[in-house]
């Protein structure tokens, strides 16, 4: 029943921005180029040929894109990007955008509203995502995530997108550009900042769920305006709002990612920042980014928002085979508070040839005066001592990814984990991962991922809510775009 309840509240979710089309927009220009079918039809049959359109193999003889930079590394798809993983901009400066790729954009091509998106380079997109997982826990897949309820179907994601992507491959004039993306669904639970809508998770405890808050829950994941300056040295751009997981491979948004989970280096590092932040090219291999926020999690107006640093420095080789992305995610001089942590982060990318590279990430983590982490605490309890304490953290995570042909690859990720005391976690132990995973695309809008997971804790029981020292499991989702 709950299940049948969350789905029907997504579909109407999904169904909200082409109703509100619909109905702002009754105009058709039956001379309009018909991207998304008959212009005569109505939008829901656009949007319909619109996706048997995509089914259809693409022109090999399509003319590439302008850009300015080396070419892209990687064949996207079938990975999830063509280009080394950059945080802070939508692409990496003078790489292009693809416009309206996605099916209800193209549904909305006839119509009077579709025109003047388009002319304004505005857009609206996204996907819903569903999982199954079979687990040989039976309480929680934690600190699996984001699949942490064992043995069930989850409704993951539901995301709305509504966008302007700046041109970043011109250099006459200055350009801007704009996110608002929503999230629905259980994912909801890794991705909230504290003062947004964060009454959801944190003032909602559940003692016997596999993690606090409403089952289901809605999350303004990004909104941010860009401003893009060619001027200065090869190009700038300025961000000011809310933004994903800068450093990182991994990302909360499911089509970003190589596997349907996440490394326990992602389930428990930070997630978001809201601030000002600057990504300043300063030729095709250098990139400089810079900026100051409100602390991990945090919006500038919570009163556990701390002033942080946040800064990184992006190089790929001559020939894009290689890519190093070291980053000072947060720094600040302040106390534990909710989830201050100061962490340092290196990325290193190499393609091994076209069909075959890996990615790897290693990071350091620490608080500093966190409570309950100081000496004579109980052996094996995490936060357990009367007194403060530094309390710190080291992972490295390896992604090995071939290229089995165009609508398909395959991920090994392999990584080790340490919690020195429990701090991040909740159990002082080491950690060990193995994850195989595949990822197919059905047609350019639907793709298809099973997963097999093994891992273990080595010091301490940990997993099914400490009862064992391993965990398996099985797991496909997929994500369906619009």
């Amino acid at each position: 029943m709950q299940l049948r309840k969350t789905l029907a509240i997504a579909c109407l979710l999904a169904l909200a921005p082409m109703t509100k089309a619909m109905a702002d927009d009754v105009t058709v220009t039956p001379d309009a180029p018909a991207a998304g079918g008959d212009c005569s039809a109505g939008l829901f049959s656009r949007l319909a040929a619109a996706y048997r359109q995509d089914a259809q193999p693409a022109d090999p003889n399509a003319p590439a894109p302008a850009r300015r930079g080396l070419d892209a590394p990687l064949d996207s798809p079938p990975f999830p990007n063509s280009e080394w993983q950059m945080g802070g901009v939508p692409a990496p400066i003078g790489v292009p955008y693809a416009y309206g790729q996605y099916p209800l954009q193209k549904a909305l091509s006839c119509t009077s509203l579709g025109h003047w998106m388009e002319r304004n380079r505005i857009e609206i997109n996204g996907w819903v995502n569903p999982s199954v997982n079979v687990s040989s826990s039976s309480f929680t897949n934690y600190p699996l995530s984001y699949a942490t309820r064992p043995n069930r179907m989850d409704f993951n994601q539901l995301v709305v997108n509504i966008s302007r992507v700046e041109d970043t491959v011109q250099t006459d004039h200055m350009d801007w550009g704009f996110n608002i993306s929503t999230l629905y669904g259980y994912d909801y639970h890794y991705t909230v900042t504290k003062g947004v809508f964060s009454n959801q998770l944190l003032n909602h405890p559940k003692a016997h769920s596999a993690l606090n808050g409403k089952i289901y829950g809605v999350d303004p994941m990004l909104f941010y305006f860009d401003f893009y300056i060619p001027s200065i040295a090869e190009g700038m751009i300025i961000r000011v709002g809310r933004e994903l997981s800068v450093p990182d491979i991994e990302a909360q948004f499911a089509p970003q990612n190589y596997l349907l989970t996440h490394s326990i280096l992602y389930t428990v590092d930070p997630y978001t920042q809201t601030g000002i932040m600057t990504s300043t090219r300063l030729n095709k291999q250098w990139t400089f980014q810079i900026g100051i926020n409100a602390g991990n999690d945090v919006a500038p107006w919570n009163k556990s928002a701390r002033p942080s640093l946040q800064t990184c420095v992006r190089w790929v080789s001559a020939d894009n085979n290689d890519m190093l992305y070291p980053c000072i995610n947060n720094w600040n001089k302040s106390d534990k508070n909710y989830n201050n942590v100061q962490m340092y982060v290196m990325t290193w990318g190499h393609r091994f040839n076209q069909r075959v590279h890996m990615q790897t990430e290693a990071y350091r983590m620490y608080s500093r005066n966190a409570p309950g982490f100081g000496p004579g605490g109980t052996p094996g309890v995490a936060g357990s001592s009367p007194l403060p304490g530094t309390a710190g953290e080291f992972g490295v995570v390896n992604y090995l990814n071939f290229e089995l042909n165009a609508k398909t690859y395959m991920t090994f990720r392999n990584e080790f984990y340490k919690d020195m005391k429990g701090e991040r976690t909740g159990y002082a132990t080491r950690y060990t991962s193995h994850t195989l995973g595949l990822t197919r695309w059905v047609t350019p809008d639907l793709e298809i991922r099973p997963e097999i997971r093994y891992e273990h804790s080595y010091d301490q029981p940990v997993y099914d809510a400490g009862k064992k020292n391993y965990q398996m499991i099985a797991l496909l989702d997929a994500i369906l775009h619009y």
